[in-house]
């Protein structure tokens, strides 16, 4: 068992929280019109990315396709699918993520 205590890392742009050899865990945090990377390393080829919204609001644009986040959205964004989080509120979009297998080492690059 492997318990992590995120609210103070919350507060920052990319974590990684913890991985095992099958999946990872990670947070970001947006500022209001904030947006993540668009560049292909965010495509990460080889893992799928389960989005899951603590809090604030924002779009997920995914293969060309968009849909709005707010807190308590789960998006699925499959394995190769191109895509950009932006934040559309007035405060922080905070999310956790978990990616199976893992898609980026511990200080957040993407795995090679």
């Amino acid at each position: 068992m492997r318990h992590v205590q995120t609210a103070r890392l919350c507060r920052r742009g990319f974590r990684i929280l913890h991985r095992t050899a099958t999946s990872q865990a990670a947070t970001m945090t947006l500022r209001p019109g904030q947006t993540s990377s668009e560049d292909s390393a965010n495509e990460h080829g080889w893992a799928e990315q389960w989005l899951y919204v603590v809090a604030g609001t924002g779009t997920a644009r995914v293969s060309g396709r968009s849909v709005r986040l707010r807190e308590g959205s789960l998006l699925l964004i499959g394995k190769r699918e191109p895509h950009v989080i932006r934040n559309t509120g007035r405060s922080n979009l905070v999310t956790v993520n978990i990616y199976a297998p893992p898609a980026y080492r511990r200080d957040g690059e993407p795995l090679a």
